[in-house]
């Protein structure tokens, strides 16, 4: 079983996420718990080291992106991979989602108020 690794980050008010590993049914225990725990102004997925998510990891960001929004925080996906776009495109989730093409972009795009 493949195993997902998390990683945290933080600066001032944003708290960035970084993931390495798959983000599936078997995989995302782990990942919603981290979710659940930050407070931050902000938070930022790093999803360049996932080589891919299943639908129940796609159910878990949306879920994030949905806790982020009520809760008034600044949310965004940064280097997401190929296979994990196609995902994100198919489902149209990549129209709903901010997304930015690496992390530095992210933090400056939450950082001026957007995402």
């Amino acid at each position: 079983m493949d195993q997902l690794q998390i990683r945290t980050t933080e600066g001032p008010s944003i708290l960035t996420l970084h993931l390495e590993g798959p983000l599936t049914l078997m995989t995302l225990f782990e990942f919603q718990d981290a979710v659940r725990k930050q407070q931050a102004k902000g938070l930022i997925l790093d999803l360049g080291g996932v080589p891919y998510m299943d639908s129940a990891g796609l159910g878990a960001i949306l879920g994030a992106y949905v806790s982020c929004q009520r809760n008034g925080r600044k949310f965004a996906l940064a280097g997401v991979t190929r296979r994990v776009l196609t995902l994100l495109e198919v489902t149209k989730v990549d129209t709903l989602v901010p997304r930015f093409d690496t992390l530095e972009a992210a933090g400056t795009a939450l950082a001026h108020g957007q995402g």
